[in-house]
């Protein structure tokens, strides 16, 4: 039986490890530093638990010693150090950690080490990636991709109309730090939260959509010269947004009001978590829109990706959770047949260059009820 160690017991790592340990061929071990996080996995069939400071790179050694494949859901802060001491194990690795590095750095370690390192193995970056570059493998050339996601909740109430299933110190990461685009072939940048837009979703409503940086590894990868992500809410969100982070609740140096020293942002944030804590029976749901333009078979062409997936009624489990999980665990098992084998850092668009390793992926989602629809359609200049 091969062996999974998932680094993370969080939100999305737990479902990971209850999704490998489901089919009955893998033993699965899950890591946390919590005990707390770890004991709803207790008596999961083919699922230990292990209690450790993923902090610590000899404690994540000792934890995947042993392992077929590793699974990096660690905080994003803890993301390239964990997947460095993978490397150094020579185990392979589906991550979600998204740090705020470069993931090709580890590109060279990776193939010197001879293993498969697929990073930004979620909903955005991830899926997105995937059909970026299914796109860029029918189009020649490619021409544009713009990528709209969010998840949102399904009741709104004011002020925010907004939930984090996430760490709101990442939420508003996303809204301070300059989102990078490509225009005419160029890698510049813009504030996040900037060029908001209202657009119709069919089976949404209107959202607002702004810029945020969420592009990644895609700048490298995909040769359109034309590229934005944009961020998906309820109208209305990102002018509050802008308003806190222009008059300094967002800034990160020391203020001093009423003879106390207090961190504006971190102040905020704890405001902020008690207002989009979601409550455990809230509705929520989870839209990707991936629009990729270029020529194919001689004619302009537009292709366009859709997910639209909600919460889980029979589990609970979010669709930010599902649609971020989901497609981690399925790499595993990608990784654990030999369909994913190449050395190196592989983002999702690398792969989804491939149609089977695409089409896969697409229906093992289809099999968890999370359905990821494409469309083409001839488009005309103008």
């Amino acid at each position: 039986m091969k062996k999974v160690v998932v680094l993370g017991s969080g939100l999305v790592g737990s479902l990971i490890a209850r999704d490998l340990a489901a089919d009955g061929s893998l033993s699965v071990l899950a890591v946390d530093r919590s005990a707390q996080a770890l004991a709803p996995l207790s008596g999961v069939a083919n699922l230990a638990t292990r209690v450790a400071d993923l902090s610590s790179a000899a404690e994540v050694a000792a934890a995947v010693e042993g392992a077929d494949v590793a699974v990096g859901a660690v905080p994003g802060f803890l993301g390239t150090a964990t997947l460095r001491v993978l490397i150094e194990k020579r185990v392979p690795v589906a991550d979600i950690s998204f740090s705020p590095e470069d993931p090709f750095d580890l590109d060279a370690p990776a193939k010197a080490a001879g293993i498969p390192v697929v990073v930004d193995c979620g909903v955005s970056p991830g899926l997105s990636n995937l059909a970026a570059g299914r796109a860029a493998a029918e189009l020649d050339p490619i021409e544009s991709l713009r990528i709209f996601v969010g998840g949102l909740p399904v009741p709104r109430f004011w002020p925010y109309e907004y939930r984090s299933v996430f760490s709101p110190t990442d939420v508003v990461e996303e809204y301070t730090r300059p989102a990078r685009v490509v225009e005419n072939g160029r890698v510049v940048t813009h504030p996040a939260l900037s060029e908001v837009e209202k657009i119709d979703f069919p089976g949404v409503g209107t959202l607002e959509a702004f810029l945020t940086d969420g592009l990644r590894t895609v700048i490298r990868t995909i040769p359109a010269p034309t590229m934005r992500e944009k961020t998906l809410r309820y109208p209305g969100h990102a002018v509050l947004m802008r308003a806190l982070r222009e008059t300094g609740f967002f800034g990160g140096e020391p203020v001093e009001a009423g003879g106390v020293k207090v961190v504006p942002r971190a102040l905020t944030e704890k405001l902020l978590f008690e207002k989009w804590r979601r409550p455990e029976d809230e509705e929520e749901f989870t839209l990707l829109v991936v629009v990729c333009e270029g020529i194919h078979a001689g004619k302009r062409t537009r292709i366009t990706t859709r997910l639209l997936d909600r919460t889980d009624a029979s589990t609970g489990a979010t669709s930010m959770a599902r649609t971020t999980g989901f497609p981690c665990a399925i790499a595993v098992r990608m990784i654990l047949d030999g369909t994913i084998a190449t050395p190196g850092v592989l983002p999702l668009e690398l792969l989804g260059r491939d149609h089977a390793v695409y089409d896969r992926f697409r229906m093992e989602l289809a099999l968890r009820g999370v359905q990821m629809s494409e469309a083409h359609r001839e488009v005309f200049p103008g």
